[in-house]
């Protein structure tokens, strides 16, 4: 993805819907498909778990120990080779302990198979992370979005592209996830650059 390119898609936004017009002129371009992760695909998911219903600089700090904990070796061997107790002192919940060493598992035994992640669509990569215990629709989608680069995620369950596209579009109410997700259809192609965008107009 190129800025030229991703330049040709936020005008598109614009055609179609044009209230996206003042934020996409305040923000900087959307960097989605445009910066390489060198992470790999367990560490992203084992970090993005960790990071569930947690502030950002919260997480951080949490990822942080369990980084100094695998000395920077976050692989399904190194996590399941520690003890639960050891991962709950870095300050993640039981819960969360549960869904990393179920990932862990998932793994290894190639029920979750990385290998072919670049080949199949989001649907796809979608159903076989959440049958992993304590992975669900939102960590699959921000993998989708931030990891994978791809552009075509429409993820209405996230409150912060709800709020976003409230205040873009001046209502006075709560959207419906579903009436958004309807909203979506006419950025086919291009949802996941809509909603980076909607995250931009919360900061604003």
């Amino acid at each position: 993805m190129t800025a030229r390119k991703m330049r040709q898609i936020t005008n598109k936004i614009i055609e179609v819907d044009p209230k996206f017009a003042g934020v996409i002129e305040k923000s900087e371009l959307c960097d989605l498909g445009r910066t390489k992760v060198n992470d790999s695909y367990f560490k992203t998911l084992v970090q993005s778990i960790i990071s569930q219903q947690l502030a950002t600089k919260a997480a951080e700090k949490i990822n942080d120990r369990v980084l100094a904990l695998v000395k920077k070796e976050l692989e399904p061997e190194v996590i399941l080779s520690l003890k639960p107790e050891l991962l709950r002192s870095a300050g993640i919940s039981n819960a969360k302990v549960r869904a990393i060493t179920e990932l862990s598992i998932a793994s290894l035994d190639n029920r979750v198979n990385f290998s072919k992640f670049k080949q199949m669509p989001n649907h796809l990569i979608t159903e076989e992370l959440t049958k992993i215990w304590g992975i669900g629709r939102w960590t699959s989608e921000m993998f989708l979005i931030f990891h994978m680069g791809r552009l075509n995620v429409w993820p209405v369950g996230d409150l912060g592209v709800r709020r976003g596209w409230e205040k873009i579009h001046k209502l006075r109410s709560d959207i419906d996830p579903n009436k958004l997700d309807k909203k979506g259809i006419k950025f086919e192609g291009f949802q996941s650059v809509v909603a980076w965008y909607c995250w931009r107009a919360v900061d604003s």
